[in-house]
This record gives structure tokens, sequence and C-alpha cells, in this order.
């Protein structure tokens, strides 16, 4: 269990990270896809660095377990947050996709974690 764990803490842990970085350097594409959506750009730099901290905790959380619970949950709720706001602007299926996949990887993660503890 353990190992299925470590494995989904550190693949998620690169994709927010990958994903957090152009959001708190303020990319110019990123602000202009986010703006698309509806998001203001003030929150742009927020989202990211929430993006950024979910994915150190889940690497702290592979030896302190309660932190990677709740990172995995925090992430998972971020990416609820941003499969609505795809919906709600009804952007395309392959656009909405991505948050979808690390929404489920994220509660699976919290789901693992939370029963290795």
């Amino acid at each position: 269990m353990f190992i299925a764990t470590a494995v989904l803490s550190v693949l998620l842990a690169l994709a927010f990270t990958g994903a957090g970085f152009p959001k708190v350097s303020g990319k110019d594409e990123m602000a202009a896809q986010l703006a698309r959506l509806g998001v203001p750009t003030g929150l742009m730099r927020v989202i990211g660095g929430l993006e950024i901290v979910g994915a150190v905790g889940l690497v702290v959380g592979l030896w302190v377990g309660v932190l990677g619970v709740a990172a995995a949950l925090g992430l998972a709720l971020l990416m609820a947050g941003a499969v609505a706001t795809h919906i709600k602007a009804r952007d395309t299926a392959k656009g909405t996709l991505p948050s979808l996949v690390l929404l489920v990887l994220s509660a699976v993660t919290a789901s693992l974690a939370l029963v290795a503890l």
C-alpha cells in the first residue's frame, strides 16, 4: 500500500509543481487561459501557490502521514473547483479532462494515505 501511495504522491507532486510554477510566475499564456475561464487574474498566483504547497505536502507526507492525507485532500478540493470552473465556462471535455484526472488521482492518493495511517 505504501508503494502505491508513494508513487502516486511523487507523480502528483511533479504534476502540481509543473502546473503551479507558470501560475506563480505570472505567465501571460496562463493568465489568458484562466481569464477565458472567468478566473480573476489576482487568483492566478494564489492557485499556483496552493498547487506548489500541496505538492510539497504530498512529498513530506510520505514521512508525516497526516500531512500527506491533508495535502491530497486539499489538492482534490482545488481540482474539484477547477472542474467546476471548466464546466461553468462551458469548456471542452479536452480542456476539463486534466483537472478531472488530477481530482481523481488526488482523491485516490488521499484514500490510500488515510488507510496507511
